[in-house]
């Protein structure tokens, strides 16, 4: 049994403050991926599921775009059938286990790249518990890591239970667990608490869409008129500061460029603990 204090390291690339993410953007999926690289962002999330993602349009992008992998920091996911609409990376008859190493291949063939920086299983079997086909599924994922396809392993759409699970019985543990994160919730503090004392990367996603009740009330307007920033540019300096690696998916190239201005903006004590209890204003 893994204790606590054994949490992953994240070797050799370094991590990107941002990712942004490709998901339901269709036909402009290449053109706006190769915006938000022109614009400055280095880390691309997205997935083999063509129901929300068209994962080859990003490799077309990253292709055109100039930027040498090197610099890149490239995320895909493995999708079980029940996610997929009829355009299935994999054989659907096949083992679970074989459905993961079809999906990988065809990410890299997708993505023209010869590894992963990071594979994410796309939501666990069911919404409760660790099942014998999440079993499966993570011990092909440590398969492709050991086989060097993939550097890095995570999870997305996960309960803390759920995690809890992965991380005491996985021989390599999750570097990332990526979720909606909801500020009602506490920004999702359950499951960021236990990824704080495992050393798990969480990355949250629809920081702005998710949570537009929130954001658009008082503490949020007045706090932007203050520091002369945006909301959105607040969430995500907050994100940061509460060692959050946020997922933007923006398709403004001006929300493009003050989404990584954030970086920069100063955030009091006070300021980062009022942002943490807005969900409770509802």
């Amino acid at each position: 049994m893994r204790t606590m204090s054994e949490g992953p390291t994240v070797p050799q690339r370094r991590l990107p403050t941002f990712l942004y993410g490709t998901a339901w953007k269709e036909e402009r999926t290449e053109e706006l991926t190769r915006l938000a690289l022109a614009t400055g962002f280095r880390g691309i999330d997205t997935a083999n599921q063509r129901k929300h993602y068209d994962e080859g349009a990003v490799g077309a992008a990253m292709a055109a775009s100039g930027v040498t992998r090197s610099e890149l920091f490239l995320q895909t996911k493995f999708t079980y059938a029940r996610g997929q609409d009829h355009r299935l990376p994999y054989d659907p008859a096949a083992k679970i286990a074989d459905q993961v190493r079809q999906s990988c291949e065809s990410s890299l063939q997708h993505l023209g790249v010869e590894s992963i920086d990071s594979l994410l299983l796309h939501g666990p079997w069911s919404d409760q518990g660790w099942s014998a086909e999440d079993r499966e599924a993570w011990l092909a994922m440590e398969d492709l890591r050991h086989k060097g396809r993939v550097r890095l392993l995570g999870v997305s759409n996960v309960s803390r239970d759920q995690l809890a699970k992965l991380y005491d019985e996985a021989s390599i543990p999750p570097t990332f667990v990526q979720n909606r994160c909801y500020a009602r919730s506490g920004w999702d503090k359950d499951v960021r608490d236990l990824c704080r004392k495992t050393g798990v990367v969480y990355q949250g996603f629809s920081l702005l869409t998710a949570n537009r009740h929130e954001l658009g009330g008082p503490v949020m307007t007045a706090m932007a008129r203050r520091l002369g920033a945006t909301v959105p540019q607040l969430v995500f300096r907050f994100a940061l500061e509460i060692g959050m690696l946020p997922v933007t998916g923006t398709s403004n190239r001006t929300h493009m460029q003050e989404d990584l201005a954030s970086v920069d903006l100063e955030l009091g004590a006070e300021d980062v603990a009022a942002i943490a209890r807005i969900g409770e204003e509802r």
